[in-house]
């Protein structure tokens, strides 16, 4: 089954992300169905469905950490691959799992990421993003001093700090709070306001059909529904 934007309601823009029979299997053991995904740019897309359904296996394609056993996966017309230049520069991605440096402050491990991706004014704007994140105060702490929600707000900062034009997310919601998860909601519609392309692997539907144009619901590496997040929730029961 696709899951497409509709051509006709932008005409005049290209997917910014486009895939096109994408596939992928484990030895034996097929992770993920060909499907079809565009996203443009100033949208979101929102991947439902429990763990082992095929969500992050299409989040890693679609960022270049994982290479597809059939079909395309292309980004700004060019394949996707993680060891692309220009993927990496324009691509941002907050992982289901948290990595850090553990002789690394908060604010060098930002400094890294802006070194990395040669960022103007990186310091004012590293204040931004702890200021905006609520991690101000936690600047010069180590990772391990640092609460799981604070774990996944550092993670979400160094995504924010960097240039992108798609953002791609699996479970950002995991391990915030109530009042981090309205901040995140926030967060992303600023992301598409500001014309990047978000795709997120969600568990949460209230985030899904908080910032997300488009769901794709998925079970056993297939897609069971597609559409408007409302209307997909009501095809899995979950809404009336």
């Amino acid at each position: 089954m696709a899951a497409q934007g509709d051509d006709t309601e932008h005409p005049d823009r290209a997917p910014l992300l486009r895939l096109r029979g994408v596939g992928r299997t484990y030895g034996e053991r097929r992770a993920l169905h060909p499907i079809d995904l565009d996203l443009e740019a100033g949208t979101c897309t929102a991947l439902f469905g429990h763990n082992g359904s095929g969500k992050s296996t299409l989040l890693r394609i679609a960022s270049g950490r994982d290479t597809p056993t059939r079909g395309t996966a292309l980004f700004a017309g060019r394949p996707v691959s993680e060891d692309d230049p220009e993927v990496r520069a324009r691509v941002a991605v907050v992982g289901d799992t948290v990595a850090t440096y553990p002789d690394l402050t908060v604010r060098e491990h930002l400094e890294l990421v802006a070194v990395a991706h040669a960022v103007d004014d990186a310091q004012a704007w590293i204040d931004h993003v702890l200021a905006d994140r609520r991690l101000s105060d936690h600047a010069r702490a180590l990772p391990g001093s640092l609460s799981s929600g604070q774990l996944q707000s550092l993670l979400l900062a160094a995504a924010l700090v960097r240039p992108r034009d798609l953002l791609v997310l699996d479970e950002p919601e995991q391990r915030l709070d109530p009042d981090a998860r309205v901040r995140l909601a926030e967060l992303l519609a600023g992301e598409k306001a500001d014309g990047v392309a978000v795709l997120l692997a969600t568990h949460q539907a209230e985030l899904a059909e908080a910032v997300a144009d488009r769901m794709v619901a998925l079970e056993d590496g297939r897609v069971i529904a597609e559409g408007p997040p409302a209307e997909v929730l009501a095809r899995l029961g979950l809404r009336r």
